[in-house]
């Protein structure tokens, strides 16, 4: 069988360790390309979103038609929202898939896997209602079918083979790194998903009830060298945006005592030599980002974690987060599933990561915060588990610590892991109990704690406007879990600008371009100013247009004074 036309659908993908929703690009349709251009240079490889597709159905299934294969990614297994895209709904996969008849068709990606998760709270649904729309479901490593398949044919190929290592795929890595240039976020905001490794090293105790990264068995690490290569090929691509996090904790990189103990110690030399590296053959990059960081790590070796903060704050750009799966502050949910670290020992992960990373960078974020996920509807959950997760990040609160993002989810099960026999058994229990709680968290924690982390008057550096909500501008700094800018005016969209904050939401801001000029703001924007009452507004609108801003103090705190222009 003869290929000369690939068409890679990017479905998105959203899992514990890795992110490919826009503004992100995943590992899958990187490794993918590479694989085909490996097989044959020749072969034209077409990377499609299935946001452009939804655009105009009807062609994308002509066009779908025209190739001689179609690789479809798909499966979200941590549901979240998403400014930057929409992940493929079951339907889509079910309807658009019959329509597509004449190209060979693949599934890969999580919805492959372990199953396609639409909604948190609610058990996967398997891919046997869609299967009969493809040719073949990749259970294993997509990269390797694909290899298979165009080098030997259908026959040959098996769809459950997987890595034994990245010895296998290193060169399919680097030759798919071109791929990126098709991504509709090229040369605007694209940030690009660096893997460092694979699978989970508590896979030797289970792992958490719920998660499929101890699923992948013992982790696999990549050479550094390897990781710094693709670097510098992506940044030579003219990518300026990077998150080192694709592994389930990065202080575990290259750590001693993988496969011995489930909290193996952390390896300072190698994580100075990845970042040194980076920053080496990538001196201009923008975002240098984390991701997950595995709370027990830092509590069972402290020294190490303190100093693997410290290089990261000297290597990476500000605004980043380590994202710590805590999942629960309830002692026996922490027990019954096996999670990482009990309340006071997260309670000191979180106080190691301030004390290293809260000083404010030059975007305006402080350098590098924790994130906090919590997940609800685990074995052992009862009605007092949210009371003490409440009363848990209050003492955070209370402490005077930061948090960048408190992250609240329904379990979704799947199968292969423990939770898979419970389903959504728990959470259906408690589904008033968690609406009212993640309503307490949001108005008694999160509120009073991006205060903290933004006050108003902070001016927020390198943000892109991304999407008009009404006569409303969403933008959002490019990074791990960036901050969401609500601005109250229709800006240009796919701009960089700086704001000023005004006002806070739960979990997002409202701000102003900065400088913005004070003689043309309309009335109702000085009604929004902090401080402002209805004389203060009369008072601008009477003296504009106003040329010299020291009569400005009078009435517009010090703060945003300093982003005016007259």
């Amino acid at each position: 069988m003869k290929f000369k036309k690939v068409l890679i659908l990017d479905g998105y993908t959203d899992e514990p360790a890795g992110l490919g929703v826009p503004p992100y690009i995943d590992v899958y349709p990187r490794y993918i390309a590479g694989t085909i251009w490996a097989v044959d240079k020749s072969i034209t490889v077409r990377y499609l979103t299935v946001d452009q597709a939804r655009k105009d159905v009807h062609g994308f299934i002509s066009e779908a038609n025209s190739y001689d294969l179609v690789v479809v990614i798909a499966g979200v297994t941590v549901p979240g929202k998403y400014l930057g895209g929409t992940p493929i709904r079951l339907k889509e996969l079910d309807q658009w898939f019959r329509l597509i008849s004449r190209p060979l068709k693949l599934l890969v990606g999580p919805a492959a896997r372990f199953g396609i998760g639409e909604v948190g709270g609610r058990v996967a649904k398997l891919p046997k209602h869609v299967e009969a729309n493809f040719d073949f479901i990749v259970k294993g490593d997509a990269e390797l079918f694909v290899y298979d398949l165009l080098a030997y044919g259908p026959e040959k190929a098996d769809p459950s083979r997987v890595r034994e290592g990245y010895h296998e795929i290193e060169d399919f890595i680097k030759l798919g790194t071109s791929i990126v240039k098709q991504h509709p976020n090229y040369s605007y905001n694209l940030i690009v998903e660096i893997e460092t490794y694979r699978g989970c090293p508590r896979w030797i105790t289970g792992g958490c009830s719920f998660c499929i990264e101890p699923l992948y068995g013992e982790p696999r690490q990549r050479r550094i060298e390897d990781v710094v290569k693709e670097i510098e090929l992506l940044y030579k691509l003219g990518v300026r945006h990077f998150r080192i996090g694709r592994q389930p904790d990065l202080f575990a990189y290259h750590a001693k005592g993988i496969g011995e103990t489930e909290f193996p110690k952390p390896n300072l030399e190698a994580i100075r030599k990845l970042f040194y590296g980076i920053r080496c053959v990538a001196p201009n990059l923008e975002t240098l980002h984390i991701d997950n960081v595995n709370p027990g790590t830092i509590y069972h070796h402290p020294v190490e974690s303190r100093e693997i903060a410290k290089i990261i704050v000297e290597y990476h750009t500000p605004g980043d987060v380590a994202a710590m799966g805590i999942e629960s502050a309830d002692p026996k949910v922490v027990k019954l599933n096996n999670l990482k670290v009990y309340p006071d020992e997260a309670f000191e992960a979180i106080r190691i990561i301030n004390e290293a990373g809260s000083r404010r960078g030059w975007n305006g974020l402080p350098e590098l915060l924790p994130g906090v996920n919590f997940v609800y509807g685990l074995i052992g959950e009862t009605k007092e588990t949210y009371v003490l997760n409440l009363e848990f990040m209050k003492k955070v609160l209370n402490a005077g610590l930061m948090v960048r993002r408190i992250n609240i989810r329904q379990v979704l099960a799947f199968p292969g892991t423990r939770m898979w026999s419970y389903g959504d058994s728990i959470i259906r229990k408690h589904r008033n109990v968690f609406k009212v709680y993640k309503k307490r968290m949001r108005e008694e924690v999160d509120l009073p704690m991006l205060r903290r982390i933004v006050p108003v008057g902070t001016v927020l550096r390198k943000v892109f406007t991304e999407v008009h909500r009404g006569e409303h501008t969403l933008a959002r700094q490019v990074g791990s879990y960036p901050l969401l800018v609500e601005v109250p005016m229709k800006l240009e969209l796919r701009k960089w600008i700086d704001v000023v904050v005004i006002d806070h939401g739960f979990r997002s801001i409202t701000g102003l371009p900065c400088p913005f000029n004070i003689n043309k703001v309309p009335p109702k924007i000085l009604r929004m100013l902090p401080k402002m009452t209805k004389e203060k507004v009369n008072f601008i609108l009477r003296v504009r247009p106003i040329k010299d801003k020291s009569r400005l103090r009078e009435v517009i705190t010090e703060e945003l004074v300093k982003c005016i222009d007259v």
